[in-house]
């Protein structure tokens, strides 16, 4: 049977539950356990697939199509696994479930009630995640005593006297001010917070103590007693130079013993030399680039979470840090591409949805190809290579995508209302369908051509597999016009145009999928790494 840790948190939220679940994990599974991950989410949306990305950061796609919480990001990344659906689940999609059963009679005429049946469908939900695997990280969002997060904290209780589960842990991650003023740490937040968890009837087993100062050895004996935790579980989780150090110094502190001890799991020793290699070379690498990210979500930074960290992953196995040139597409639409982009060794345009600063963007796509700039677009990216490409070079002025101007005399892109789905199954969509679920989702092949800078990355692959996010394709009725003209499609999806290049130029490439959502530490994404790689070819002038 699967046992199952949970990650509470306290205080206040952007503690980094998700970081130290993920952090636990990748140890668990370096010390040759299959571990599962679970992200469940107190809010009432579905999922964040219709959530702006300045509201909730991103929305990360799942192998299998899921709209998700970014936090299954963090899992993928650090434990070098795919997840899937069943890794994320909504109070939206608890109450979803529940009303369409008892709509169909499931409940045999009961009156539903909180507990036991939204109590008991969150507990099946859990149970399923965890089905396969020797335990189960579980991160509940928001933190303790909030109103909408009670079932879920009803649901774990219970779980400690359930006889279909193998054993449970409780971590919760809390806030350890420091008043500057009085030159000490506080631990009544904490106890606090530990106070509402055991009121709800769970006794967390151990503490991870954030704070930007180190935790003298009396105060965390201190906080041992007043939580009653052993003292060898308070664990620092100190401000890092980069998240994957997190594993790294939990692993110094001991954290498994008194995990592996109350799970009996037996004596853990995870293999963190590679990955300690590669934080080393996060933290104090050789070499130096700036990319140029062009977005139009950059007051969060986190609507890039996946791009952000893929990109760390790929200097990291280059020994390169990675500077960002942070630039606003409406920025450059009032300043010039030039302006803003001439110091960059490489200019990005990543996704989005809607027209604001697409025109931006667009300039910025102009820059990169006349100036022979390394250039990687992706999704929208890709979608706004061939406008540019189809007004400049094609000599179309009006060229767009329908997306934002449904009367264009040029449409390089479109809308495809018959689709198939990852299913296999047809979807008919048109401008009035639904955003949500909508979507083309999650990993689809992509063929290659042979010869072209998407099979060099790919060490060769006929056939790759790469995870999308988007409503709207590139047009072939505009495919020989394009690479008569020097741009050449280098990839296809079931006949669907996924990438294009332009051989006469030193490195440019335009993919319609996401190519960081597939990127972990250990196994960067091959695409966006031979983006780095040609930007710092481009940064020593080679």
């Amino acid at each position: 049977m699967t046992k199952y840790i949970f990650v509470t948190g306290g205080v206040l939220s952007s503690l980094g539950k998700g970081i130290t679940a993920a952090s636990i994990g990748a140890l668990l599974k370096h010390s040759g356990k299959k571990v599962g991950m679970l992200k469940i989410d107190p809010y009432i949306n579905v999922d964040p697939g219709t959530m702006s990305p300045l509201e909730h950061g991103e929305v990360f796609v799942t192998k299998d199509g899921a709209e998700t919480d970014l936090d299954i990001g963090n899992y993928e990344r650090f434990l070098d696994t795919s997840f899937l659906k069943s890794s994320n689940f909504t109070t939206g999609q608890v109450y979803s479930s529940v009303i369409e059963r008892e709509r169909a009679g499931g409940y045999l005429g009961q009156t539903i009630q909180v507990i036991p049946h939204i109590v008991g469908e969150i507990v099946d939900r859990i149970k399923s995640a965890g089905e396969g695997h020797d335990i189960l990280v579980v991160e509940l969002g928001g933190t303790v005593g909030d109103i909408e997060g009670q079932p879920f904290m009803e649901a774990v209780r219970q779980m400690k006297h359930d006889e279909e589960v193998s054993g449970t842990f409780f971590i919760h991650v809390t806030l350890i001010p420091y008043i500057k003023a009085a030159g000490e740490h506080k631990s009544k937040p904490t106890q606090h917070s530990v106070q509402e968890l055991r009121r709800i009837g769970i006794t967390p087993q151990m503490i991870i103590a954030r704070s930007e100062h180190a935790l003298p050895k009396t105060f965390k004996k201190k906080l041992a007693f007043s939580c009653d935790v052993p003292q060898d579980s308070v664990i620092e989780a100190l401000d890092a130079p980069s998240v994957y150090a997190v594993p790294i110094s939990f692993m110094h502190q001991n954290i498994l013993p008194p995990i592996a001890k109350a799970l009996e799991l037996g004596e853990l020793n995870p293999d963190m030399e590679q990955w300690d290699a590669l934080v080393k070379k996060i933290v104090s690498p050789q070499e130096r680039i700036s990319i140029g990210f062009v977005g139009k979500y950059l007051e969060l930074k986190e609507s890039y979470k996946s791009l952000i960290e893929a990109l760390i992953h790929s200097g990291a196995h280059l020994d390169t840090k990675v500077d960002f040139c942070w630039v606003d597409s409406e920025e450059i639409e009032e300043r010039g591409a030039e302006t803003l982009l001439q110091d960059c060794d490489a200019v990005l345009v990543a996704g989005g949805f809607g027209s604001r600063g697409v025109e931006g963007k667009i300039q910025a796509i102009n820059y990169a190809r006349t100036n022979k700039v390394p250039y990687l677009g992706i999704c929208l990216g890709m979608q706004l290579t061939l406008v540019e490409y189809a007004r400049n070079v094609l000599g179309y002025e009006d060229a767009n995508s329908i997306e934002f101007d449904e009367e264009t005399a040029h449409p390089m892109i479109y809308l495809i209302d018959n689709f198939i789905n990852q299913s296999g199954e047809t979807e008919l969509r048109t401008h009035k369908s639904p955003m949500g679920g909508t979507l083309r989702l999650g990993e689809y092949p992509c063929d290659t051509k042979e010869g072209s800078l998407l099979r060099k990355a790919y060490n060769g692959q006929k056939t790759i597999f790469e995870r999308h996010r988007h409503r709207y394709e590139a047009n072939p009725t505009y495919r020989k016009e394009l690479e008569d003209a020097g741009m050449i499609v280098t990839g296809e999806s079931n006949g669907l145009i996924e990438a294009v290049e332009i051989p006469a130029h030193p490195w440019f490439l335009g993919v319609q999928f996401h190519p960081e959502f597939t990127s972990r530490l250990q196994t960067p994404n091959p695409s966006i790494l031979a983006f780095v790689k040609a930007a710092l070819a481009h940064a020593k002038g080679a």
